[in-house]
């Protein structure tokens, strides 16, 4: 049975960004049954972008490239609501689980989003700290952060 895959803005701008997992990312999505992400990665992948172009990782035009073909995709990708229900389990992920806003942001979606489904979501994440504390709760990918 295809996934249905969560992506946090770390695996979302290697769709758009080539650099080390792009590739693998690229094939995880080919396969899914469905791709979703929170409201936010939309400013998150901004900030990434924006941020890759200031520093120099990205030439401005690659950058902007990214970022159109990201905004293009973006009304295909199933997009989770920022609710208050939502903010309340960030809040307390981001508490008990010492998770940074964003990424107890990015938790909580995916697991309300799994709870609303009925069915198992993987959670895509290269962000390390944030990779370690979703495998407490979801299955992750890739499979070999720890």
């Amino acid at each position: 049975m295809a996934p249905v895959v969560y992506l946090d803005t770390s695996a979302l701008v290697k769709r758009y960004v080539a650099e080390a997992g792009s590739d693998e990312v690229r094939t995880l999505l080919r396969g899914a049954e469905t791709v979703g992400t929170a409201a936010v990665a939309q400013v998150e992948m901004a900030a990434a972008l924006a941020k890759a172009v200031r520093t120099g990782a990205l030439a401005r035009e690659e950058g902007q490239s990214a970022l159109g073909a990201f905004l293009e995709d973006w009304p295909r990708l199933h997009r989770l609501r920022v609710t208050d229900l939502l903010l309340e389990m960030a809040r307390d992920l981001a508490w008990r689980e010492g998770l940074r806003g964003y990424d107890a942001t990015h938790l909580a979606a995916a697991l309300l989003w799994q709870e609303t489904l009925g069915v198992p979501v993987l959670m895509a994440t290269f962000d390390v700290g944030l990779w370690r504390v979703a495998a407490r709760y979801l299955k992750v990918w890739p499979r070999d952060m720890a």
